[in-house]
C-alpha cells in the first residue's frame, strides 16, 4: 500500500498510482489534522473526493508519528505534544483519533496506539500493551463508523514473545475486521523483525487481514509474507525514488552513479511499469537527476511502486502455485546479484 501521508504519494498523481497496480493507499490522521484539518477535508466530500482516489484508503491512527516527536507527555489518557505547525499544545487521545479518523471517512482506519520504542526494556514494553488495550477499548466505544469503515487493532510488545503473545490475544478477542503488528519498522533490523512477525503473525486469525505496519525492504517483505502477512505499506518505495535509488529484479541501483551517464538501458528490461515500458532509458534518468528535474523523481517513483506491487503480485501467485519457497529463493538469488 503505497504511503500518502499528506493525502498524496509523493511524486505520483492518483492515475499513475493505479497504473502501478495499487488497490490501497495509506493516508495520516496526525498530519491531516494539523493541515488542512478533517473538517475541511469533510467539507470537501471526504478524504477520496479531497485525493481524488476512487479505491479503498487506510488512514493511521497518528500514533507513530506523536511517538517519533521528541518532546511529549505519555499517559493514560492519551499523549500531549507540540502543534508542529504553529507550535501550540495538541492533545491526541483514542477518541480523537477516531473522530478525526471518521470525519476523514477512510476506509480502514487503526486503532489509537503505544508504539514502543526499540531498544525497550521489558517494563516499558509491558506499559505499552497496558496501553495500547486499554486504548483499543475506547476506540471501539468511540468508532461511528462500524458499517462503512473497518477498525484494525494493533499488536505491540517490542521484542518480547510473551507480551507479543498476550497483547495478540487481546486484541484477537475484540473480533475485528483486520488486524495488524506494530513495532517493527523502529529499528530493529531484519532479524528481529522476522523473529516478531514469525512468532505473531500465527497468533492473529488466517480468516482476516493480517498487516505489518512499516515495512519494508524487499526481503522483509518475502520474509513476512512467508509467515503469513498479507498487507504491507512503506515509504521507501518513494522515498528512495527521490534519491534516485531504485529496485530491479537484479538488485537496488543508484542512477546518480556516472556508469549509467551513457547507459541506454530502461531501469529494468524485465519491468513493465510507465518508465519502463515508456523508454525512459537510464541515461536520461541520470540526466534529470543530475539537472534536479521534478521529471526524475516522478519516473523513479512510478517505477519503484510498480516493482513493489509486481514483486507481491508474483508472490501471491507462487503462493497459489504451491511453490512460493522456490519463488522466494529464486527472487533473492537474482536480487542479490546486483553490482
Amino acid at each position: 500500500m503505497p504511503v500518502g501521508t499528506h493525502g498524496a504519494v509523493k511524486a505520483m498523481t492518483p492515475d499513475q498510482v493505479r497504473s502501478t497496480g495499487s488497490e490501497v493507499v495509506l493516508a495520516n490522521t496526525y498530519h491531516l489534522t494539523l493541515r488542512p484539518g478533517e473538517g475541511l477535508v469533510a467539507k470537501l466530500g471526504g478524504l477520496h473526493d479531497f485525493m481524488r482516489w476512487d479505491g479503498p484508503i487506510l488512514t493511521d491512527s497518528g500514533g507513530f508519528q506523536v511517538f517519533s516527536i521528541p518532546k511529549k507527555e505519555i499517559s493514560d489518557r492519551g499523549v500531549r505534544f507540540k502543534n508542529e505547525v504553529d507550535g501550540s499544545s495538541m492533545e491526541l487521545t483514542p477518541e480523537r483519533s477516531m473522530e478525526i479518523q471518521n470525519t476523514l471517512g477512510a476506509d480502514i482506519i487503526m486503532a489509537f496506539d503505544e508504539c514502543t520504542p526499540h531498544p525497550a526494556d521489558e517494563a516499558l514494553a509491558r506499559s505499552g500493551v497496558r496501553r495500547t488495550l486499554s486504548w483499543l477499548d475506547r476506540c471501539l466505544k468511540a468508532h461511528r463508523g462500524s458499517d462503512t469503515q473497518a477498525l484494525f487493532g494493533i499488536v505491540q510488545g517490542s521484542v518480547y514473545p510473551a507480551l507479543r503473545k498476550s497483547c495478540a490475544e487481546a486484541v484477537v478477542a475484540s473480533d475485528l475486521p483486520g488486524y495488524a503488528i506494530g513495532g517493527v519498522s523502529v529499528g530493529e533490523g531484519h532479524e528481529l523483525l522476522c523473529q516478531i512477525t514469525e512468532h505473531t503473525a500465527p497468533l492473529l486469525p488466517e480468516s482476516k487481514p493480517r498487516y505489518l505496519m512499516g515495512v519494508g525492504l524487499p526481503e522483509d517483505l518475502l520474509a513476512a509474507i512467508g509467515y503469513g502477512i498479507d498487507l504491507f505499506d512503506c515509504v521507501i518505495p518513494t522515498r528512495y525514488a527521490r534519491s534516485a535509488t531504485l529496485f530491479t529484479s537484479r538488485g537496488r541501483i543508484r542512477l546518480t552513479h556516472r556508469r549509467y551517464r551513457r547507459d541506454a538501458y530502461p531501469i529494468d528490461v524485465s519491468c513493465d511499469c510507465l518508465a519502463c515500458a515508456g523508454g525512459f532509458s537510464r541515461a536520461y534518468l541520470h540526466h534529470l537527476f543530475a539537472a534536479n528535474e521534478i521529471l526524475s523523481a516522478i519516473l523513479a517513483s512510478i517505477h519503484n511502486v510498480r516493482f513493489y506491487q509486481r514483486l507481491v503480485a508474483n508472490a501471491r501467485a507462487a503462493i497459489a502455485a504451491g511453490d512460493f519457497a522456490g519463488f522466494r529463493r529464486d527472487f533473492l538469488e537474482s536480487y542479490g546479484a546486483a553490482a
